[in-house]
């Protein structure tokens, strides 16, 4: 048996379920396995993304020992944008340098 732990976050709460799996045990398998997709029935395995320490991978990837499997939430926020809004404010913040 392989120990591995599937990992599903949201804004206020998170999911950690270790499990012991068979070798030969898909990420698909082992995301159906842990319970996480009855806790949280808004989870869509066909538009979100899945990974192994944070590299996606796909549904059938076959797991390995310690593998932490990860369920990605979609982005809020175009991290593009966020990083430009900073700048900008940055930008036009007064100096505060003292100069």
């Amino acid at each position: 048996m392989l120990g591995v732990t599937v990992c599903y976050a949201t804004s206020k709460e998170e999911f950690l379920r270790p499990l012991r799996v068979a070798p030969g045990t898909t990420i698909g398998q082992a995301i159906e396995m842990s319970g996480v997709l009855e806790a949280y029935p808004d989870i869509n395995l066909t538009t979100q993304p899945v990974g192994i320490y944070a590299k996606k991978k796909t549904l059938d990837t076959v797991l390995r020992e310690r593998d932490r499997i990860e369920i990605y939430r979609p982005l809020v926020a175009d991290p593009k944008e966020s990083r430009r809004k900073r700048a900008a404010k940055r930008e036009s913040a007064p100096d505060r340098t003292g100069g």
